[in-house]
């Protein structure tokens, strides 16, 4: 029996991290692309440029950018999809990003559902990542954050509420 989910157990270990002096999380959004298919919802998913890991298009604000327009930003430019992001974000996870020197930054990812509305053929980053589109249960099980994972199967339940 599980007492807490993947999220609330990595919430929790950062709050210990806080409160023993250590660094706040970096802060980073995420776009959670989904269309509507004959055959339910689909996840868009993308490569990771460095490992080929399947993640979220995800990165840093630029300074004075929403989350939720970072999150559109992001889905363009790694995976060549136009939509609207919903103002609301639906929960966070964390993962370490590693740096060019090896140091490890401990990031929190705010995810923001965003409803598809156009693919572009050609995208910024089209030569370094591949894209597929992927029905909930796969895609939770393609990413490798466990708290990611759980974020993608609830938010499939009733997409368009989630993303209200």
């Amino acid at each position: 029996m599980k007492l807490i989910n993947a999220s609330t157990a990595d919430h929790l270990i950062d709050w210990a991290r806080r409160m023993l002096g250590g660094s706040p999380a970096h802060i980073q959004a995420a776009a959670l692309p989904w269309r509507m298919a004959d055959t339910g919802p689909e996840i868009l998913l993308v490569t990771s440029r460095q490992t080929g890991r399947w993640i979220l298009p995800k990165g840093w604000p630029d300074a004075g950018e929403s989350l939720t327009r970072c999150a559109e930003r992001e889905a363009f430019e790694e995976a060549g999809i136009r939509g609207r992001a919903s103002r609301n974000d639906i929960g966070s996870y964390f993962y370490g990003k590693a740096s060019p020197s090896g140091l490890i930054r401990r990031c929190e990812v705010f995810v923001f559902p965003l409803e598809h509305s156009e693919t572009k053929k050609n995208w910024p980053e089209m030569s370094v990542r591949h894209r597929r589109w992927l029905k909930p249960n796969e895609a939770a099980k393609r990413v490798a954050e466990p708290a990611l994972a759980e974020l993608i199967a609830e938010f499939t339940v009733n997409p368009r509420e989630s993303a209200a």
